[in-house]
């Protein structure tokens, strides 16, 4: 065994034996002379762990996985509170009746599994109508939140569920999520462009011919087209 290959396997040994002390352990080193306690870590061991990090490289990946993780987990929730959220098309102008779109989204809400979310948003009232005394424009919209708010409680109150569900509702005015409604036609007109399918029982793709002749099976038969010979390459 070369020298190399020596402190190899030393350090391998030694890597194993500290490896069993766990990443972790609280108490102080033996007496004098390092010797061994009776639960098998000696001073040598406690001073390994002074010179290093035992929870090498579980704690930095742990926190480096956390520093990416967070800002998407900050995004999820934002989605989902704004996916809870009833905005003012939801109901009739200025009023708190309830649209059929409304009925419909707090249905999907009510049908979420394994169970609602409890907590339900509505953004404050911005329908408030163009002539309303300036003054009075505050006292208005708190007004309407508050009866919006009883008007989703009385409906989610209705809903059939195997638990009952208490809700809360929350008012807020969050930016209305949007994009360009040409993106969303665009992608709808070209979606069968898209599809793609087989009926054929044998390979996916035929043979084509290329060269002088009938066209082999699955291709063009011989004459103009792929079937038929393309003459000398220039």
């Amino acid at each position: 065994m070369n020298p190399m290959m020596r402190a190899a396997a030393a350090a391998a040994i030694l890597v194993s034996g500290l490896s069993s002390l766990g990443c972790v352990h609280t108490g102080s080193g033996s007496g004098s002379g390092g010797a061994a306690r009776a639960d098998g870590h000696g001073a040598i061991g406690d001073k390994w762990r002074n010179a290093v990090d035992p929870c090498y490289p579980e704690r930095y990946n742990h926190a480096a996985r956390q520093a990416v993780v967070a800002p998407f987990a900050q995004q999820v929730h934002n989605g989902h509170v704004l996916n809870q959220t009833l905005f003012n098309w939801y109901f009739e102008f200025g009023t708190d009746k309830l649209t059929p779109a409304g009925a419909e989204k707090l249905d999907s809400l009510a049908r979420v599994r394994p169970a609602p979310d409890s907590k339900l948003y509505i953004q404050t009232a911005r329908d408030i109508p163009a002539n309303t005394d300036t003054a009075k424009i505050a006292a208005v919209r708190d007004d309407l939140d508050a009866k919006r708010a009883a008007a989703i409680q009385k409906y989610m109150a209705g809903q059939p569920a195997l638990t009952p569900v208490t809700y809360e509702i929350f008012v807020h005015d969050p930016a209305v999520p949007s994009i360009y409604s040409e993106f969303g036609a665009g992608a709808w007109r070209n979606s069968r462009q898209g599809y793609s399918g087989n009926a054929s029982g044998g390979s996916a793709t035929g043979a084509t011919a290329t060269g002088g002749g009938g066209g082999t099976p699955g291709g063009t038969a011989g004459g103009a087209g792929t079937g038929g010979g393309t003459g000398a390459r220039q």
